[in-house]
């Protein structure tokens, strides 16, 4: 079975059914990652999956500029009804990168490389590592091993899992992290839990 978490239609209906589902606070990772930013004085960043822009928000009001990219045309409508229509957002599936020339220097994606195949997630991170600007940073958060879902429902090649509704998730370790984001700069992983343990994953171009 294809995976429905990389079709505009699943995004769409799940978007329309559940409405602001993960609610408007934002995640542990990106109050985390809004720091490391705010740190390293960052300025423009990009947000792949933006959603409906629960995690952008602490950002914009941090005075960073936030780009974002969001295959669900009812969670950009969300975004701008929440947030306001300042932000631009390509309306997009993340495989499709890139949708701008722009380079970023910053790029947090959350929850969301582990929903994509092998080749999806080597050309995400090579996407996303093309268009940072040089000396940027960019942050992943990926669901760990640690999972209760890891190992449940249909076994679909190593550590991926057809878990419910079509959805199929990579669940990753310290070595398939190093394996994939080794040559995009990595240099931190930080155990992580939010509702479900993940991974906080630093890469720097440098």
């Amino acid at each position: 079975m294809a995976n429905e978490a990389g079709k505009p239609e699943f995004w769409e209906s799940a978007f329309e059914e559940k409405q602001e589902m993960w609610g408007f606070e934002p995640s542990k990772s990106a109050l985390l990652t809004r720091d490391f930013f705010v740190e390293k004085s960052l300025k423009n960043i990009l947000i792949p999956g933006i959603g409906y822009g629960r995690n952008a928000q602490i950002f914009k009001e941090s005075g960073i500029t936030v780009t974002g990219i969001e295959i669900s045309k009812t969670a950009i409508e969300m975004a701008e009804k929440h947030y306001g229509t300042d932000m631009v957002i390509h309306h997009g599936s993340v495989t499709d990168m890139p949708f701008d020339q722009n380079q970023y220097d910053g790029i947090f994606c959350y929850a969301l490389i582990h929903l994509l195949d092998s080749s999806e997630r080597e050309k995400l991170i090579r996407d996303c590592y093309d268009q940072l600007s040089d000396d940027g940073y960019m942050v992943f958060t990926v669901i760990s091993k640690a999972a209760h879902t890891y190992g449940q429902g249909k076994h679909i090649s190593k550590d991926r899992y057809e878990i419910f509704d079509g959805v199929q998730m990579f669940f990753y370790d310290e070595e398939s992290i190093k394996s994939e984001f080794s040559k995009a700069g990595l240099f931190e992983i930080t155990s992580i839990n939010e509702s479900q343990p993940f991974f906080l994953i630093k890469c720097h171009k440098n």
